[in-house]
């Protein structure tokens, strides 16, 4: 029996997308046009589609840029998945429940997956879908399964208000649907809902601060779209930025803290090895389960706040143990003399290798990688996985795991690195924009590039840009590195990320960036419509002074070749 997970009566032509997609930053959410560099669908339109695809991959974002295309009426009319999936799945039950739109979403067997794939057509109400030859029973997904608590039956009998009522509602549905018996506590959210990629964010969030919504676990937020406090000065339009800042401002009336950083791990007290957690941004995700050892599923925006709302998670996925396991092993022949690229290029290329699964990383075990290598690692592996976590070899704590018995092996060696290098390089050798900061960059990173700029400056024809999180400004504030780059002619930009910028900002004549973020590298081509190059922070830092990318890749990496 396959499953109905959003029930809805609908019919269109079968789109097939052979890998998963991230709807935030691979999907124009105006048109419903895929429009990842990267992605074999790239120019195909999801509108008014039914939309087959392994499962998503990306940003938690994805939930929301869902419900904008459903405003926008230019979303598919049915998502059909053959593995598990959590973001677009929430976004289409949110779109349902509170707003109207049908958004059906079924998880098929691999067998009835290929069959519907197939077929040119299909038709889906809440029991059946018939598609040429195939006439498939559907079973609804029963949220009567669950052992409930007390408490969680009395928020879902609206005890506690009806922002409460809507939250458990939602997790509840989403909890049965992944296979949950029960529910878990959680100590802590970060809230990722917060930037403003379409104004269905600002609707939802609004709809819920008026009802009353309070958090009642500590929770932080993600980078939003602008500069709260400068936005105006920066000649931001406000039509944009108001309704930007007001999001911020409807999570913080409902008690969250404008921490406003996409890397919430580099703030002070963070999760602890083994601690429940309910964390948004993939980047942010992956490094707590993968780093840190604390355990959070990849919570799709909405799913974040409902949780705060609650302090209850669906238990499922890496919150059980037996989940975390790695199911593919990667065995990595790393060159000699690498420098800070590996890093992300390793974790786009790990991301992949695993796009479905947990994997485990050997070979790097005489590698003394630092925080934030394995930071920039996570924030690429994220971008081509859609898994939530990653082992390493020697590095991280939960890397001595059994691997489960289906586990199989693969390699990366030198020519992938070189065909990551070449895939991220295809701009112009003339930089206009430097890029830093996806995800925000760390005290010591802000450190590292003010060294490499000490004694120069930023050339004319070049904009340099930093994203930071609050509290890393005032950190380099107090350290005197925020001074040494403005020197330089380095720009220092907080609350927001290259993953949340728009111009004016980001400058408008800027036609080729460069940066050292395997994740921007990734976004950048679809999220901001022009050329990138990428390299390490030598490279970086070169291109910022002279205007021009070194034309040969690391010495590293040439010499793997």
């Amino acid at each position: 029996m396959s499953d109905v997970i959003v029930p809805a009566t609908v019919e269109g032509p079968v789109l097939v997308c052979t890998e998963g997609l991230s709807v935030w930053g691979g999907v124009d959410p105006a048109t419903g046009q895929i429009m990842d560099a990267h992605h074999p669908q790239r120019g195909q339109d999801l509108a008014g589609r039914i939309v087959l695809m392994p499962t998503s991959r990306g940003s938690c974002t994805g939930s929301g840029v869902l419900l904008g295309l459903a405003f926008a009426g230019t979303a598919p009319r049915a998502l059909v998945f053959r593995e598990a999936e959590d973001i677009l799945t929430l976004g289409a039950l949110v779109a349902q429940r509170l707003f109207g739109h049908a958004i059906a979403v079924l998880r098929l067997a691999p067998a009835d997956y290929d069959r519907l794939a197939r077929e040119p057509h299909a038709a889906i109400t809440p029991d059946r879908l018939v598609a040429g030859t195939l006439d498939l029973p559907l079973r609804a997904v029963d949220p009567d399964a669950l052992a409930l608590e007390d408490r969680d039956r009395a928020m879902l009998d609206g005890a506690k208000g009806e922002a409460a009522r809507i939250a458990m509602d939602i997790i509840a549905t989403m909890a049965a649907a992944q296979g949950a018996g029960r529910l878990t506590d959680v100590t802590r959210v970060h809230i990722d809902g917060c930037i403003y990629a379409s104004p269905a964010f600002l609707t939802f969030a609004r709809k819920m601060a008026d009802t009353g919504a309070r958090v009642r676990v500590p929770t932080t937020m993600n980078a939003i779209s602008v500069d709260h406090a400068n936005w105006r000065t920066q000649g931001v339009d406000a039509a944009f930025g108001l309704p930007a800042s007001q999001l911020a401002d409807a999570y913080v009336e409902m008690g969250a803290r404008p921490s406003f950083t996409c890397a919430p791990y580099l703030l002070p007290d963070g999760p602890e090895r083994g601690e429940d957690i309910a964390w948004a941004e993939s980047n942010a995700v992956i490094y707590a389960n993968s780093v840190l050892g604390a355990r959070t599923v990849k919570h799709a925006d909405f799913m974040d706040l409902c949780i705060a709302l609650t302090g209850r998670a669906a238990q499922a996925g890496v919150y059980l143990q037996d989940q975390r396991a790695p199911r593919r092993i990667l065995d990595v022949a790393v060159p000699d003399a690498i420098d800070d690229a590996f890093w992300p290029m390793l974790g786009w290329l790990a991301g992949q290798a695993a796009p479905d699964r947990i994997p485990l990383l050997r070979g790097l075990e005489g590698l003394a990688p630092s925080q934030d290598d394995l930071k920039a690692l996570c924030a690429a592996y994220g971008t081509t996985s859609a898994a939530p976590m990653l082992h390493i070899a020697g590095h991280t704590p939960e890397a001595d795991m059994s691997p489960a018995p289906d586990a199989d092996i693969k390699a990366i060696g030198p020519a992938d690195f070189s065909r990551a290098w070449a895939g991220f390089n295809t701009a112009p050798a003339q930089v206009d924009l430097v890029a830093l900061g996806s995800p925000h960059f760390s005290a010591d990173e802000c450190a590292a590039f003010a060294a490499r700029m000490d004694g120069g400056h930023v050339h004319p024809d070049v904009t340099a840009i930093v994203t930071l999180g609050r509290g890393t400004l005032d950190t380099i504030t107090a350290n005197g590195v925020a001074d040494r780059l403005r020197a330089a002619g380095v720009t220092l930009v907080p609350d927001l990320c290259w993953c949340s910028i728009s111009e004016p900002v980001f400058p408008p004549a800027a036609r080729v960036l460069m940066t050292n973020s395997g994740k921007y590298a990734h976004y950048a081509p679809g999220l901001s419509n022009r050329a990138v190059r990428f390299g390490p922070l030598d490279h970086c830092s070169e291109a910022a002074r002279t205007g021009t990318a070194p034309s040969d890749p690391p010495g590293w990496l040439a010499a793997a070749r």
